[in-house]
């Protein structure tokens, strides 16, 4: 039992002397910092050096404020998680990698429209529907645009609003000389390169949008403007319903180009000559409908029917003042 007392007691000594040591070189350490405090007293200011201070064992506050820190790095990594989730394609705008993917469509849409702007006779057309989208950028269809081919840019995209540019054309012309007795030797009125401002704003079922599209290409196709209200009713998951009115405003070039006669158009056609001028071109109203099979194959169908205006309305060239045109399409999309 005495053997085992001073072993404990030799123990024990050795504990304090360590602590004794500890205790020793933490005052030397302080020391030799005031020391070299009083020295540098007068010398340039220079950020301290960290004094690290090493201890046997940490401190309660210690082991708290690490459970803490690694509690915040696991919320963050669980945050940031859920921005990085596969499910994350169902909502692309929180996903930057989304908008920064490409995305394309590619389908086929069969219409019937009339021949040309105030034609009575109407023609059945096969019209591609390719896009493809690339963040804010897109090419092929350019849905509100004003023309159905381009490329252009979204300088806003969210929830709420949508603005950009375009440019595009038609992808035939939009009116032949052949399409009617009146129009023989005039020639054909061709395609030509549009630029276009466009604008949309969505408030819950209802979205308001609008362009500005006018020719760049100098074919005398002048500047239109259009504004259109198209109310949403969803029927389910995958059936969505639209309908709403339209109004488009034409310049005089434009309405001169479509439904004005010129002198020369005059003595061949044996007409009198017709000035046509700026001012609301067509009213209209449109109807559609959207069934989503799956994730990549969706069905359409669309009419609108639109009845010209003033001079449009007016004009010899104008055969029929009610405008319908109908189709269908499908679409896949990749």
């Amino acid at each position: 039992m005495s053997a085992a007392i001073v072993l404990v007691d030799i123990r024990n000594a050795e504990s304090t002397g360590r602590r004794n040591i500890v205790n020793k070189t933490n005052v030397i350490n302080h020391a030799s910092l005031n020391v070299r405090r009083d020295k540098n007293r007068n010398a340039p200011y220079a950020a301290p050096r960290p004094i690290t201070i090493f201890s046997s064992y940490p401190t309660r506050p210690m082991i708290l404020s690490r459970k803490i820190g690694a509690r915040l790095i696991l919320l963050a990594a669980t945050v940031a998680a859920m921005f990085t989730t596969q499910d994350a394609p169902a909502q692309p705008r929180l996903d930057p990698v989304a908008d920064d993917a490409w995305r394309f469509s590619a389908g086929l849409g069969v219409f019937s429209r009339p021949r040309y702007p105030g034609s009575g006779d109407a023609q059945t057309v096969a019209v591609p529907l390719v896009t493809a989208n690339y963040g804010r950028y897109f090419l092929g269809g350019t849905p509100g645009a004003g023309f159905p081919f381009g490329v252009g840019f979204n300088l806003i995209q969210n929830d709420a609003w949508r603005f950009g540019v375009a440019l595009g054309g038609e992808l035939a012309k939009p009116r032949k000389e052949s399409d009617a007795p009146i129009l023989r030797g005039w020639g054909d009125i061709s395609e030509t390169a549009l630029g276009s401002v466009f604008a949309a704003y969505t408030y819950e079922w209802l979205t308001v949008r609008g362009f500005l599209v006018s020719d760049i290409g100098g074919n005398d196709q002048g500047t239109r403007i259009a504004v259109d209200l198209e109310g949403r009713y969803l029927v389910n998951e995958r059936l969505v319903l639209t309908a709403g009115p339209g109004v488009t405003w034409a310049n005089g070039k434009y309405t001169q180009t479509f439904y004005g006669i010129n002198a020369q158009q005059s003595l061949i056609a044996g007409v009198a000559p017709y000035r046509a001028g700026s001012g609301v071109n067509t009213l209209r109203f449109s109807v559609g409908a959207q069934y989503q099979l799956n994730a990549q194959w969706g069905l359409g169908a669309s009419v609108a029917v639109a009845w010209l205006q003033g001079d449009a309305e007016r004009s010899p060239i104008t055969e029929d003042k009610t405008q319908t045109t109908y189709g269908i399409f499908a679409s896949y999309r990749f």
